[in-house]
């Protein structure tokens, strides 16, 4: 399933670099990776969101939303096979789902752009777009870069995969940081519909997990920022403390709410790349994303903490 194509350098570019660096150094670069995946996308957010500045993280998080929504669509249209998948001399070393079969491509996805290139050029970017700060300009340049490199290294990707995401990933920032600036903050919500119909379109041709995870998470993080911003409206900290706890509060509820929403289905239905089990994917992650977004900031909210108190207190 997919398609093959490729410059002739590139697979020789990456047996070069598996046979000079060997396991050891693959190994030390592949750490690069996990600054484009999931558990650092969300700690990064998290923290901007729940602690740090709320509009900021609210940002950032729409870049990343949209980078890896646009990535996933694109990767359904060109259907291009991982290197690994093409060439025998080139090893996976990291591959996306650690469980499924490495030629899964459900569950591996396809290659071209990368993922993690684009995604972690949207989100750093777009922290340095936000902050204009040289330091947070060097980061957004530098992070992505070993981000991309570790791709290649470990044979998920093709180099040109890796220069079309990051370059897919700095259009996104530009792009939506200009049509968002000019909708202003009153019409953000009708920009977030607008954004998730036009991705929702990809369900009738896009058959991988990332995409459903994606359009999950917007199908509930969008709703959450109106329900929040009109019943919550809670406040950033800068007590370390306090930003610790929220952070690991929002993993321990990210983590429980995975594993529960999973209870009522079978290991094999989840690992089926099947529509059914797309389907479940995205109501779980919508899910856990209106409740992060949404419900859990609750608990913060001084003026809710003080009425509770207040009606202990009366008791």
């Amino acid at each position: 399933m997919g398609n093959t194509f490729y410059f002739e350098f590139e697979p020789m570019l990456m047996q070069w670099l598996q046979d000079i660096l060997g396991e050891k150094g693959i190994a030390l670069i592949s750490n690069f990776s996990a600054f484009g995946e999931e558990v650092m996308m969300l700690l990064v957010m998290g923290f901007l969101y729940w602690c740090y500045d709320k509009k900021f993280g609210v940002y950032v998080g729409t870049m990343g939303l949209i980078a890896s929504g646009l990535n996933s669509m694109v990767k359904n249209v060109a259907m291009r096979r991982r290197p690994y998948m093409v060439h025998d001399e080139i090893k996976c070393y990291r591959p996306i789902d650690k469980k499924a079969d490495l030629y899964d491509v459900g569950a591996q996805g396809f290659s071209f752009p990368s993922g993690h290139s684009m995604n972690s050029a949207a989100v750093y970017g777009s922290v340095a777009y936000y902050l204009k700060k040289r330091l947070f300009t060097i980061i957004a340049f530098v992070l992505p870069f070993f981000v991309g490199l570790s791709r290649v290294v470990v044979g998920m990707h093709y180099p040109s995969d890796v220069l079309t995401g990051w370059i897919g990933g700095a259009i996104v920032v530009l792009v939506f940081s200009f049509i968002y600036e000019k909708a202003g903050e009153e019409r953000r919500g009708l920009v977030n519909l607008i954004v998730f119909l036009i991705f929702l379109t990809g369900i009738f041709f896009c058959r991988t997990a990332d995409y459903f995870t994606t359009i999950g998470v917007m199908a509930g993080c969008f709703p959450a920022l109106e329900f929040e911003k009109k019943y919550v409206n809670f406040e950033e900290t800068s007590d370390p403390k306090v930003a610790v706890l929220r952070l690991v509060g929002g993993a321990v509820i990210y983590l429980g709410l995975n594993t529960l929403l999973k209870l009522p289905f079978s290991k094999a239905f989840l690992a089926s790349s099947t529509m059914p089990s797309f389907l479940v994917r995205t109501g779980r992650y919508a899910i856990i994303a209106f409740i992060l977004m949404g419900i859990y900031p609750m608990l913060f909210n001084k003026k809710l903490k003080n009425e509770i108190g207040e009606i202990d207190e009366r008791a």
